[in-house]
């Protein structure tokens, strides 16, 4: 009888626990990009307005080869046709605001999406140190055992401005800013700003779901 109650206790705990741990993974899991700000044009009724359907995509980034990246990302992620790369529409010459703009209208584009890296954000957290078996009396230290000493971390936070323009309009009608803490990939980081981004522009009525 002892025995079974024991048993019972011990799978009472582990049901407890299990939930916990979950949440915690999750947590540790969870994609390390998010919004902090954004904003829209009031004036702009989804209700009476279509969805874009042709729209630019610029993504000045650090290099050519990452603008490549991040825009061929966004051209994936919208609908089939929506999203055209700048890198395979623009030309060096293409420097005329105007002149540009009145190429876009001609050829059927109604919005532009630019999305730039605005800044990195530094700071320094200190993770504490930990010990393993020994024992600590007011004395100080008793029996055997190990310390991990504590140490101090970098953290990296880039920041990413995005905008979304109507060209015949000649207005921004959305702006959001995302923050991506400790980067290691940048197709991965690339891949949470744009869901994240493509969410919202949805969500708000400029492009189709």
């Amino acid at each position: 009888m002892f025995l079974k109650q024991k048993l019972n206790l011990k799978a009472m705990k582990i049901k407890t626990i299990l939930p916990f741990s979950f949440l915690a993974l999750m947590f540790a899991c969870g994609p390390s990009t998010k919004l902090e700000k954004s904003w829209a044009d009031p004036s702009f009724n989804a209700s009476t307005t279509q969805p874009f359907t042709k729209v630019l995509i610029v993504a000045p980034l650090k290099d050519a080869s990452s603008q490549r990246i991040a825009e061929d990302k966004l051209a994936k992620q919208l609908k089939e046709g929506v999203g055209i790369q700048s890198y395979t529409y623009l030309s060096p010459a293409d420097t005329n605001k105007k002149m540009v703009d009145e190429k876009l209208i001609k050829d059927g584009f109604d919005g532009v999406l630019v999305m730039r890296l605005t800044d990195v954000e530094k700071s320094t957290s200190y993770v504490q140190g930990s010990s393993y078996g020994g024992y600590y009396g007011y004395r100080g230290y008793y029996g055997y055992g190990s310390y991990s000493p504590g140490y101090y971390t970098e953290d990296k936070t880039f920041l990413v401005e995005t905008n979304f323009y109507s060209i015949r309009k000649n207005k921004l009608l959305w702006s959001g800013t995302t923050s991506s803490l400790n980067p290691t990939s940048l197709e991965k980081t690339m891949d949470q700003i744009i869901y994240t981004i493509k969410y919202e522009l949805q969500k708000k009525g400029f492009l189709k779901k």
